[in-house]
């Protein structure tokens, strides 16, 4: 079916625009390719110590940053390879590791899961800020220019996080649920939503989260992607789709976060 051009406000169609990573770093569609450094962080949230993966891109000058937040299966291959990409694409990015209270993420996405729901929301928000104020110490970053970008369980957290950071630029949704109504009016930053057409669940909440930003006074354009279920930016049911989605995400990462 053809794609049509989403209001961000009420669901009147499809938009053919974005496209995301799959399991070689060749899917991803890029026009600014980049050489890259990438390597394990350490930092710390009060006592504790958060593991982190990082990719920077090689450029003169220091470059705006996303923070990714991985799925409910934790790090993975896919969000290693998400922020390899972000940096080929000219960002620094930083995944944190949100299971690193709980010993990390384990070999088992089953066991992954179990120990994400036992993670605090305060917690996970905590870790959050914790890696924003690492970039502060990164030379290569522009600490005052960042992003955060979630999938599935970690786009519910993007969203989230933009309620409790006033200091973000921007956030990207990647079909995750929205925060509480009343947390809404607390976001700063400019958002964008990725979502699928074949994802009843979480669609089902995109009419309200759409009212509440508005109410709110917050512009949240959004697309609803032709033809493929949840977690489509890492299946890449449809290639040309998530190549089309994660075109739409950068675009808009460079347009808020000035690269």
């Amino acid at each position: 079916m053809g794609a049509r051009r989403l209001d961000g406000w009420k669901v009147s169609g499809f938009v053919a625009a974005a496209g995301l990573v799959g399991f070689v770093l060749t899917a991803y569609p890029s026009n600014r390719l980049t050489d890259i450094h990438s390597e394990y962080v350490k930092f710390l949230n009060g006592k504790d110590t958060v593991t982190a993966y990082i990719a920077y891109p090689e450029r003169p000058q220091p470059a705006p940053a996303v923070i990714v937040i991985h799925e409910i299966f934790g790090m993975s291959d896919f969000i290693k390879q998400t922020i390899e990409q972000l940096a080929k694409d000219g960002f620094v990015a930083i995944a944190p590791d949100l299971l690193s209270h709980r010993g990390g993420t384990p070999a088992s996405q089953d066991s992954a899961r179990k120990l994400i729901a036992t993670l605090n929301p305060d917690t996970i928000t905590a870790d959050l800020e914790a890696t924003r104020a690492f970039l502060k110490t990164v030379k290569a970053a522009r600490a005052s220019d960042v992003g955060v970008i979630g999938f599935c369980w970690g786009g519910g957290q993007s969203f989230r996080y933009a309620t409790n950071a006033p200091e973000l630029k921007a956030f990207v949704v990647c079909y995750g649920p929205a925060p509480n109504t009343a947390d809404i009016p607390k976001i700063r930053a400019k958002g964008l939503g990725v979502y699928a057409e074949n994802d009843a669940r979480i669609d089902a909440g995109l009419p309200d989260a759409a009212a509440a930003m508005r109410a709110a006074g917050k512009a949240y354009p959004y697309t609803v992607y032709p033809g493929v279920g949840h977690g489509f930016l890492r299946t890449r049911e449809k290639p040309e789709v998530a190549d089309s989605a994660w075109r739409a995400v950068i675009s808009f990462f460079r347009a808020q976060l000035k690269t």
